[in-house]
Formats: structure tokens, C-alpha cells, sequence
């Protein structure tokens, strides 16, 4: 899987400043196979940077209301072969539509989007397929809902957007792929499939399978204790809500990478588990202490804003639950020179009020509450 010394790679693009323009590399339309959330946002970024999309799709109506949505025109048979084609569809599918895509345009560069790498490279491998022109990828961007009416264009802005290439992959396909990725917002970087499976095992697929176990805990509680919840339980259950049937594909296809991790988490869980039930015992507080501990420094290494490591303070706002009070919150702090990183909000279950959680840089933190209370605000 090693890379040729002739191929391009993203930085080595940045690096001679040049700013890839699909535009001028193509002389046809881009073809996406897929036109759910992945497949109608490239469609909509590439639109709206000039390119030539048409859609393709099993169900008529995900195609025409992606195509309604302006991702792109549903494509026909007199349309000229594309130059590349983009694929979009579940990952118990990916290798079939990449080999039928490869077949139906031979001389198009083939990628696909697919959340796992390894399996349908493998089994495009197994079917002796040539994979001269095929270059796997993988956006790491999403939402918790899918479909075209979810799509957006600026989805892959500042995402990582890894690049799966074969060792022999000709520098003009590679060239072509990390164009789309850049051109789209992408941050490129270079993986094998299995480094690619295993890493998001590890950042993606996990925290989804915790996330969903932990939500499960909530089907049998009572009301009364559903309505304590806070923060802290929406910020780990946030992606409980993703779509079931997509993630057996997922994780069906990722398992073993995924199995590995559960089961050091599951001993993690155990260990903690063996702690707490008797705090008393010698050592057993150490042992908490470690663990939690641990998380502390798990948590440092998740990349902040733009995928830098700048950590941010959090200030929490009071605003009464009625129109227009966040748009006064969110003026005012432009007018004191504030620069909001990132911000959340959650309302108080049973009372008119509501709380916006702003994160500042620290440096600014102090001084971002002393101007908000002289200006009438109330915070935490």
C-alpha cells in the first residue's frame, strides 16, 4: 500500500500553492451514485463551485428530491461519460456498485465514500478486479439523520477526508480524488484500509455502540428521572439517534476492529465496576482515580476547533425562553469583541428559562462574563 514517489499527495498540493480546481481538470459531468446525506452534499458542494453533477439512485424519489434540493440533474443516457464517479451507497453494497461503475464507465476514475475501507477492497481484490482507476476514500462528516433533505454543502469543511489508494494508483486518479476532497473543504490525509478501519473503529464506531447501550438505559426509567437529565447525559447520547439499519452495515462490516475495542472497554467497565463496590477497600478509590484520570488525558488529545488542540473555556449564559433573546446574547457579544468558538444549547424542563453554553478562549473568559453581567446578563 505503499504510495509512488510520482503521486501528488494533498500536502505536497498545498505545499506548491496550488488550489486544485476540479473545474479545469475535467472535461465531463461528475457522476454520484447515492444521492442520500454523503451523496447529495458532494453534489451540492460541487454545484455550487460550478461543476457539472448528475445523480443516480435505486429509489426514483431519493434521486429526484436530492435533485429538487439541487445536488445535482438525474442522470439519462444521453449524457457523456463523467470523469469521475462518486459512490455513495451503504457499505454491504459499495464493492458491487464500484465494480458495475468501473465496468459502465471504463474510463472514469471510480471513488467511493463508504464509512469502511478494508472489506470492500478486499472483495474487489477477491473478484480479481482491476483497480487501476478505483481510489477508496472516506469523508469524516456526517449527521445523526440522512437523506438529501439533510444534505448540506459545506458538510466537509474541515473534516478529515481520508485517501485509500493501492500502491499502483496512476497520480491523475489520485490527483483527481484529493481535488474533490479539497475542492469540497476536505482536509486530506493518507491511510491504508486496515489503519483506516481500526481508527475509526476506535473514533467513530465505538463511540456509537456506547452511546446507543447507554441510551438503551433510558427506555425502562421513569419520567421522573428521564426529566433530571442534563447536559452531560444529551452530550453522550447524542448519536444514539442514528439510523440502526445503517450501522449494522457499518459495524457488521468493521467487526473485528470494533469487537477488539469493546472488549478492552468492557474490561475497562469491569475494573471500574470491581472499584466501586467496595470505594472502601485498599486501593479501590486509587483505581477510580486512575481511570477517571484517564479520561482527562483522552479527552485532552480530541482536536479542537479547525482540528487544532486549543481548549476553550466554557461560560453559561441565562436567557429567558422567548423569541429573540439568543440574537440580543449573540450581538452583544460581537459588540464586546467576543469571539464565540462554539456554543450549545439546553433549555430548563418546566421553566421559561434557558441556557446557552458559549465556549471563549481562556484568556477572554473572565472578561467575557464581567461585560455580560454589566450588561444584565445572568451567568453560571
Amino acid at each position: 500500500m505503499s504510495a509512488p514517489e510520482a503521486a501528488p499527495t494533498g500536502e505536497h498540493l498545498r505545499a506548491a500553492g496550488e488550489r486544485p480546481a476540479l473545474v479545469a481538470r475535467t472535461r465531463g459531468p461528475v457522476h454520484v451514485i447515492g444521492a442520500g446525506l454523503l451523496g447529495a452534499s458532494v453534489g451540492l458542494g460541487l454545484r455550487e463551485r460550478g461543476v457539472d453533477v448528475t445523480l443516480e439512485d435505486l429509489s426514483p424519489t431519493s434521486v429526484a428530491l436530492a435533485a429538487d434540493y439541487g445536488a445535482g440533474r438525474v442522470r439519462t443516457a444521453e449524457d457523456e461519460s463523467p470523469v469521475l464517479v462518486v459512490i455513495a451507497t451503504p457499505p454491504d453494497v459499495t464493492a458491487d456498485v464500484v465494480e458495475r461503475a468501473l465496468r459502465t464507465y471504463p474510463d472514469a476514475v471510480v471513488t467511493d465514500v463508504a464509512s469502511v475501507k478494508l472489506a470492500p477492497f478486499a472483495e474487489l481484490k477477491r473478484r480479481g478486479i482491476d483497480l487501476a482507476k478505483y481510489v477508496g476514500s472516506h469523508p469524516m462528516a456526517g449527521r445523526e439523520r440522512g437523506g438529501a433533505i439533510m444534505a448540506r454543502a459545506d458538510l466537509f469543511v474541515g473534516r478529515p477526508w481520508v485517501i485509500c489508494r493501492d500502491g499502483e494508483t496512476p497520480a491523475d486518479a489520485l490527483a483527481l480524488v484529493e481535488a474533490v476532497a479539497l475542492d469540497l473543504g476536505g482536509v486530506l490525509m493518507e491511510m491504508t484500509p486496515e489503519e483506516h478501519d481500526r481508527s475509526v473503529g476506535l473514533v467513530s464506531h465505538l463511540p456509537q455502540v456506547v452511546s446507543s447501550l447507554l441510551a438503551a438505559r433510558l427506555v425502562p426509567a421513569s419520567e421522573q428521572a428521564i426529566g433530571l437529565a442534563g447536559g452531560g447525559l444529551r452530550d453522550t447520547t447524542r448519536v444514539a439517534s442514528s439510523d440502526p439499519e445503517l450501522w449494522v452495515q457499518i459495524l457488521g462490516a468493521n467487526s473485528a476492529p470494533v469487537v477488539e475495542l469493546l472488549d478492552a472497554f468492557s474490561a475497562d467497565v469491569a475494573a471500574f465496576a470491581d472499584a466501586l463496590r467496595d470505594p472502601a477497600r485498599t486501593g479501590a478509590r486509587r483505581r477510580i482515580a486512575d481511570l477517571l484520570s484517564a479520561g482527562n488525558n483522552g479527552v485532552s488529545r480530541i482536536p479542537g476547533k479547525h482540528g487544532s488542540s486549543e481548549r476553550f473555556t466554557q461560560i453559561t449564559v441565562l436567557i429567558d425562553d422567548s423569541p429573540g433573546q439568543l440574537a440580543k446574547l449573540l450581538t452583544e457579544l460581537g459588540e464586546l469583541g467576543i469571539n464565540m468558538e462554539d456554543l450549545r444549547l439546553e433549555h430548563s424542563p418546566g421553566a421559561q428559562i434557558g441556557f446557552a453554553e458559549i465556549a471563549v478562549l481562556p484568556e477572554v473568559a473572565e472578561r467575557a462574563v464581567a461585560d455580560l453581567v454589566e450588561r444584565g446578563w445572568r451567568t453560571l
